[in-house]
């Protein structure tokens, strides 16, 4: 894959997923904006790790549910590369609780965090590249959670069946720009995020459990982000690339398990 001369902003690229995106678009040589939201100096960390790979990279604060500061990163993307070529968004937030017993706080964080988050990203950046008339191409951070009814995870489901619905309608509008929209489903993944809701031990116990048995790593997905962005990706719009070991299957019903 080579991003080389194009410039990309990332939400939430201090720590998984996000941070394995930024610096697999680094290393296939874009120079990359790292949002953050809380984690100031893991930000820097990636920043430079980019740095080291011969690109520019620069440090954004921001919430991504306030469309204000959404807007404004796109603007300072701009202004230190000179255009803005590729977009991820990542930036997620999530509780876990049944549904009856949520706290509506943090229920409404979750949406307003991956659900209008991720527009606001996606509205500004294609604003942009459409005023600048060479295209572009988004990728949009989702889950299977977006098609499976994860139990304590309503909130999440909803935000990441949105966001799906969201990005394929987005490839359809912007096709005639030249801007390509397409979403990816990471499994589970061996991130900082995760550990708000297991334990190391209950990780590593699960993962034995899923049909590849292991956990993913952030690194994985930011390949197969970095080639949905690139070129060679040109016929690929409105798509979902699904990196989850299996996750998504049946594996529930292996016979060979004898789970059945």
């Amino acid at each position: 894959m080579n991003l080389s001369g194009k410039n990309a902003l990332v939400t939430g690229a201090s720590r998984g997923i996000g941070r394995g995106c930024a610096i697999e678009i680094g290393r296939a040589g874009a120079n990359v904006a790292i949002n953050y939201h809380s984690h100031a100096n893991e930000a820097e960390e990636v920043a430079k790790e980019i740095r080291g790979f011969g690109g520019k990279a620069i440090v954004l604060q921001g919430d991504v549910s306030n469309r204000v500061r959404v807007e404004e990163m796109v603007d300072e993307t701009v202004a230190a590369f000179g255009k803005l070529d590729l977009f991820v968004s990542n930036a997620v937030y999530s509780d876990r609780q049944l549904m009856i017993d949520a706290d509506l706080a943090g229920f409404e964080k979750t949406i307003n965090v991956g659900m209008w988050g991720a527009f606001y990203g996606l509205r500004a950046a294609s604003i942009q590249m459409v005023k600048q008339k060479s295209g572009g191409s988004i990728a949009v951070i989702s889950s299977p959670h977006a098609v499976i009814p994860i139990p304590t995870a309503m909130a999440y489901n909803m935000a990441k069946a949105a966001i799906d619905q969201m990005a394929r309608t987005a490839a359809i509008e912007l096709a005639e720009h030249r801007i390509r929209v397409n979403i990816v489903h990471p499994g589970w993944i061996d991130t900082p995020g995760e550990r708000k809701f297991f334990t190391d031990e209950q990780m590593a116990a699960g993962a034995k459990t899923l049909p590849w048995k292991r956990l993913g790593q952030p690194g994985e997905i930011g390949k197969g982000v970095a080639y949905i962005l690139s070129d060679d990706a040109d016929y690929m719009t409105g798509s979902t690339l699904t990196i989850d070991g299996g996750v998504s299957l049946p594996w529930w019903s292996n016979r060979s398990e004898g789970s059945m």
